[in-house]
């Protein structure tokens, strides 16, 4: 089933009203849907160059407006059913800890799962499971998601074809280093 949904999103790539599919996709890529939007921006921007920014524009809204969607999703969720289950299973207090300590990492946790291939969707539910401040959670995704679609955009805008392979086979671990990278230097930073 996985399949299908993959090929049928590659498919939309080259119909007329791709670029809706690409804002549908992306919307709902951010709370539910497995198939991440760059399986059709990258057919959509070797297709089309001077349309790479406005692609990777659509993508960048309608992801991190979707991402509201995942944060409202685990927000009100939680509070309906999950917490008065834990409360019974006297889970509450431990609930408690971990909020705080997603929360501590908020900043990292959304902006890692958003550039990476981690699913962008776990973290903006957890969000706002755990109550994180709404404001960290937009500028944060804004930052993520840009960096993600952008870089995309201009890889293929500048080298093409060419550069398709290490995009969607290495582009990935470049996020995860480039993440590590920068928390070791803000750790460093802060404790050196």
């Amino acid at each position: 089933m996985l399949r299908k949904l993959y090929d049928w999103t590659l498919s939309m790539a080259e119909h007329r009203h791709a670029l809706w599919v690409l804002a549908f996709v992306s919307f709902i890529e951010s709370s539910v849907f497995p198939i991440p939007p760059d399986i059709l921006m990258i057919p959509m921007i070797l297709a089309a160059p001077s349309r790479a920014w406005l692609i990777a524009s659509v993508a960048l809204v309608f992801s991190v407006l979707g991402g509201l969607l995942g944060y409202g999703i685990g927000a009100f969720a939680f509070e309906t059913i999950g917490q008065p289950i834990l409360e019974s299973l006297g889970k509450a207090e431990p609930m408690a800890a971990f909020n705080e300590r997603f929360n501590d990492l908020g900043f990292w946790a959304v902006l890692t799962a958003g550039v990476t291939p981690f699913p962008y969707k776990v973290i903006t539910i957890m969000s706002g499971w755990t109550g994180m401040p709404l404001m960290t959670f937009i500028v944060t995704s804004i930052l993520a998601r840009g960096i993600r679609f952008y870089l995309v955009a201009l890889l293929l805008w500048k080298y093409g074809e060419p550069i398709r392979d290490f995009i969607e086979r290495r582009l990935g671990l470049m996020f995860i280093l480039f993440v590590l990278l920068l928390g070791g230097g803000f750790y460093a930073l802060k404790y050196l």
